[in-house]
């Protein structure tokens, strides 16, 4: 288990990489709204926050008592799925919030279908469209920090 210094340190400087990350290439595409940019830079920051704790734990069990070299790529895959598939998440239960309104009534068939095609249509967009808002500076901070990762295994 990561310590509690680590996980919590780690989700913070996770969350202002991912949010900065973002708000760098969103003012940088010159977007004309502010407050979805602010949308966004949140959206990006608490996907971060909430993926470091569960990407260093993955990581950590993956590499338990390996080498360097599988510490580095757990560590780099485990932040960088957790990162993508949390904030995704966090992005489909939003775009699902916004489409409630035109929804089925809650628990019937119907309603299942349109939560299941609403989440899986909300997830591809964040794949096509909001990944790129990680490079460069979250791609940077992941190398970083699984290079970190791997130098602290024995």
């Amino acid at each position: 288990m990561p310590t509690l210094r680590a996980a919590l340190l780690g989700a913070l400087l996770s969350a202002a990489t991912t949010g900065a990350s973002a708000l760098v290439n969103l003012v940088l595409d010159n977007w004309v709204t502010p407050g979805k940019i602010g949308t966004v830079f949140l959206l990006f920051a608490v996907g971060g926050a909430l993926a470091f704790p569960v990407g260093l734990f993955a990581a950590r069990l993956v590499s338990l008592g390996r080498g360097r070299e599988v510490a580095f790529a757990a560590t780099f895959v485990g932040l960088a799925a957790a990162t993508i598939g949390l904030t995704a998440l966090l992005y489909a239960l939003q775009y699902r919030s916004y489409y409630a309104e035109w929804h089925a009534p809650v628990f019937t068939l119907t309603w299942g279908f349109q939560l299941a095609f609403t989440m899986a249509v909300a997830s591809y967009q964040f794949v096509v469209l909001g990944i790129r808002l990680y490079f460069p500076l979250g791609f940077i901070a992941l190398f970083a920090v699984s290079f970190w990762f791997a130098r602290q295994q024995r």
